[in-house]
């Protein structure tokens, strides 16, 4: 199947203790399935410039920054009903432990522990962010095309 390339960009929040700020979204394309705030990259847009606006558009916060490039993978999956096969930057950045300023009614969000995000039983995009935030690379780690 053809699938039409799309590039996004996230940033995996992290509080002072260590929870990680998460969105658990359910739709009819993908299901049910955690994942960091961002989204896909506009034309002529940076990563980091993509992970701003989406932290903005999705949380109303506007005082992070990406830190550092934790990741990058690819997964295939139906967008707007669209077949594509996504490649995305997955960034880390620290943050207050703290509620969005924005919330849209069908966007739930958590802070999770490290040990809740180890055990979670349903879909972590990426698949192995529990893993890399445990023991963190000192290099960005590509994952290639992941299920």
């Amino acid at each position: 199947m053809m699938r039409t390339p799309r590039h996004a960009a996230r940033v995996v929040i992290l509080s002072p203790t260590g929870s990680v700020f998460l969105f658990r979204e359910d739709n009819v394309e993908v299901g049910i399935h955690w994942l960091p705030p961002g989204g896909g990259i506009d034309p002529g847009e940076s990563p980091e410039d993509c992970v701003r606006r989406e932290l903005r558009e999705e949380t109303g916060w506007t005082d992070l920054e990406p830190e550092r490039l934790l990741c990058t993978w690819e997964h295939d999956f139906t967008h707007q009903g669209i077949p594509v096969r996504q490649h995305e930057h997955i960034f880390v950045t620290t943050g207050p432990h703290r509620e969005p300023v924005l919330e849209a009614p069908d966007i739930h969000w958590q802070w999770l522990s490290p040990q809740r995000l180890a055990t979670l039983g349903e879909p972590l995009w990426p698949p192995r962010l529990a893993n890399l935030l445990a023991d963190t690379p000192a290099e960005p780690v590509h994952l290639g095309l992941l299920a």
